[in-house]
């Protein structure tokens, strides 16, 4: 199986093309040898290239006219042109029909080779300027001071400097992809592209040419060619979201090219080389997807070889004002200790997406004032009752803010106990208070004399 690049390269003096294939083969290509345009245009409808090298004037069909057909039907190869040093403009003019290049007869191997480089990497520039267009980039890495998102956070730098595949579980809105991209930009493919593929957001039938491409004719609609998401992310990291609902025999593929390093475009039998970190999530279990036949074992123990585990919102309440801090700094807006309070009594079904959606409401609702309980959907507030005081009235911001502030320091201090095992310095430190001041706020909320297992009562 061959992984070098195919270069298309048509002369109509068979000297010039002896010349041409010799050259090619010794750089270190594969070249594909054609007399005039026509035929290298049905070459490039076939089987396709990396990059065409051609001369300027042939019979049946010249240079400037496979250029023209080219663009008409969406041969996106690059091309460049050789040319006398009398046909310069010509060459410009082939340069505004997109020719990448052109190079003056009679030339050395060097100059062949520089050329080829050039176009290659222009080539590529333009599909990853393309991509980053097309695609919208999420946050740099994951907020949270919680013992639990300390050790995401640990996992990720351990794990960053590696090429080992990466398995990502937590549930819908816990921030898989912030992971998965913190892992990336902490690794040696940071200044590469990050690729995000959402295997449940594609139809099953298209997800095989959106991961490893197709060829022109491929299947019905295949107008022209189009590289997959596989070639895209070579040197860097491709994310797999949702593996789970890839479709079972679409994984075998994967697991070839997990395996093997090498992809096949659909309606091709020509193998690539890809060079790709692997990075796969899902909000299932993953064992549980095997046994329901959803997840080949063998893909799974593929991309299991390291693992994180996200935890879900309601189990890292104390995040929750660092998020919202987040977030409103975003938008420049502030909230109100009620209505923070509300907030982290919530159970957050719908995890930090969630929170960052009804924050968002929640600054369109209020205006230019701070975000109060009422600005908060109905479902945050019947969940998430007020503290109330000894009459059995509630303590909204606006009748009673000290009453809510004492509600939330309590609850953040009861959460900080859970998550130290009831060690007071370590429930200190997590608060960034002195430990003198965490026992006499113990002794007024009638915290210090609980055991520390039954501190979170």
């Amino acid at each position: 199986m061959s992984t070098l690049k195919r270069i298309l390269a048509l002369d109509d003096e068979p000297n010039m093309r002896r010349l041409l294939e010799i050259s090619l083969r010794q750089a270190g290509y594969q070249p594909v040898i054609a007399e005039h345009g026509r035929q290298a245009l049905d070459i490039l409808r076939e089987g396709g290239a990396d990059l065409v090298v051609s001369d300027l004037h042939m019979p049946v069909m010249d240079g400037l006219q496979l250029l023209q057909a080219m663009q008409k039907e969406g041969l996106e190869v690059p091309v460049i042109i050789v040319t006398a040093q009398g046909e310069i403009s010509t060459a410009v003019a082939a340069m505004k029909l997109g020719a990448s290049d052109y190079i003056l007869r009679p030339f050395d191997l060097e100059t062949l080779e520089i050329a080829i480089d050039r176009a290659l990497s222009l080539s590529r520039l333009k599909l990853e300027n393309q991509f980053l267009r097309e695609e919208a980039h999420g946050e740099d890495g994951m907020i949270g001071q919680s013992p639990a998102m300390q050790r995401v956070q640990q996992a990720i730098r351990q794990v960053a400097p590696e090429k080992a595949t990466t398995l990502i579980v937590g549930e819908t809105g816990t921030g898989k992809e912030l992971v998965a991209r913190g892992v990336h930009q902490l690794s040696p493919r940071k200044d590469a592209l990050f690729v995000a593929v959402n295997c449940a957001a594609i139809p099953s039938e298209m997800l095989e040419s959106e991961l490893f491409g197709h060829e022109r004719g491929a299947f019905t609609g295949a107008i022209k060619e189009r590289i997959g998401k596989f070639e895209l992310a070579d040197g860097g990291t491709l994310f797999l979201d949702e593996v789970t609902e890839m479709p079972v025999n679409l994984q075998a593929k994967l697991l070839r090219a997990l395996q093997e390093g090498v992809i096949e475009r659909l309606g091709s039998n020509r193998a690539t080389a890809v060079d790709i970190r692997v990075i796969a999530a899902t909000n299932r279990d993953p064992m549980q997807a095997v046994k329901e036949g959803k997840l080949r074992e063998d893909l799974y123990y593929r991309l299991n070889v390291f693992r994180i585990d996200l935890p879900p919102l309601r189990d890292r309440s104390g995040d929750i004002p660092l998020l919202v801090s987040h977030f409103l700094q975003k938008r420049q807006a502030s909230i109100s200790e009620a209505a923070l309070f509300a907030l982290q009594s919530y159970a957050w079904p719908g995890n930090v997406r969630e929170l960052e959606n009804v924050l968002e409401r929640a600054c369109i609702v209020c205006g230019n004032s701070a975000i109060e309980p009422q600005h908060l959907p109905a479902d945050i507030l019947q969940s998430s009752p007020l503290p109330t005081s000894p009459s059995g009235e509630t303590a909204t911001a606006v009748l009673s803010l000290p009453l809510a502030t004492e509600a939330l320091e309590k609850k953040l201090i009861e959460a900080a106990l859970r998550q130290s095992k009831g060690n007071k310095s370590r429930a200190a430190k997590l608060l960034d208070i002195s430990e003198r001041s965490l026992w006499y706020k113990l002794s007024r909320y009638k915290l210090d004399d609980e055991p520390a297992a039954d501190s979170s009562h």
